[in-house]
């Protein structure tokens, strides 16, 4: 995120002051389901999805539009989704990126946070930086390091059936792609969280249709989603990905203390927000252009 966008720096309670580009003040401490609360929440996914463009740029890499694709469900985790109010507190909530590539829409939300400096956060992708394309659990707020697709609803469920052990109300969250979903131990897991009964246990999928060599419909067709992890034995659930409000609601309405493991099918546009990168397999692992960082700013900021 730009300077102008914080004004440098982001107050102790995690809300952004005096935004030169965006104005008013934006809190994502969790929330009332106000309809200030949810304008909030879309000025957040907002944000994030301008920090992504910047940082993206600044480094010169790509999974600019896989970030893209999860900064609504990011905004909505983190303005109230999750219990998230110290990132150090042994009760909070717990997220695991499975789909780690996505890391810097997470980075934007933990900066907007507080719980990333500006300074920290201009390191990106540089030598000796925490802050990879790919999250690292050294990193404050962050609660397991991912990249190796497949692997992160092992670590989920495996949280998730700790806090039952120690009688925590935590809940877990684990952010898949839809790619990612082809991979065995995906299934296992989910057998597993099933067989246990993890109602604490939420998986958020970020349905957006694409992977790293093609259309997942073309890769390996996994639709209808929903019904294949309701066969499962898990409580699925379809959702705009892109609907904040719809995302908060969701969350709301799962049942984190009896009954099956919970999955929302999110349904999202690759890239959404920037019209030239939306559904293209290229901005899976293409850098942008001074034009084309240029035109991508601003057909965000006129979303506003």
């Amino acid at each position: 995120m730009s300077e102008a966008l914080t004004a440098g720096k982001a107050g102790v309670d995690g809300a952004l002051v005096e935004s030169s580009v965006l104005s008013g003040s934006i809190s994502l401490q969790p929330l009332r389901r106000s309809r200030g609360a949810i304008a909030s929440a879309h000025l957040a996914a907002l944000q994030i999805r301008l920090t992504i463009l910047e940082q993206a740029k600044r480094a010169g890499v790509g999974h600019i539009g896989s970030a893209l694709s999860v900064a609504d469900i990011i905004a909505a985790l983190y303005s109230g989704g999750m219990d998230i109010s110290d990132p150090d507190a042994p009760n909070r909530d717990r997220l695991v990126l499975s789909k780690g590539h996505a890391a810097l829409a997470l980075y934007a939300a933990l900066h907007q946070r507080g719980w990333l400096t500006r300074e920290e956060l201009n390191t990106y992708c540089k030598d000796g930086s925490l802050l990879g394309v790919h999250p690292e659990h050294r990193l404050r707020g962050i609660d397991f390091s991912t990249g190796s697709l497949g692997h992160g609803l092992a670590l989920g469920a495996g949280a998730a059936l700790a806090a039952r052990l120690q009688g925590s109300s935590r809940r877990v969250f684990v952010l898949l792609s839809d790619g990612e979903c082809n991979e065995g131990s995906i299934w296992e897991s989910a057998m597993f969280a099933a067989h246990q009964e993890l109602s604490n246990l939420v998986v958020v999928i970020d349905m957006n249709g694409q992977q790293a060599l093609g259309y997942t419909r073309h890769v390996l067709d996994l639709e209808p989603m929903d019904r294949r992890w309701d066969a499962f034995g898990w409580d699925a659930r379809v959702v705009d990905g892109h609907d904040v409000e719809a995302l908060l609601q969701a969350f709301d309405d799962l049942d984190p203390v009896t009954g099956p493991p919970h999955v929302l099918v999110a349904r999202t546009t690759f890239g959404r927000g920037v019209s030239f990168m939306e559904n293209q397999i290229r901005w899976h692992y293409f850098p942008m252009s001074d034009q084309e960082y240029a035109r991508a700013v601003d057909e965000v900021r006129s979303a506003e």
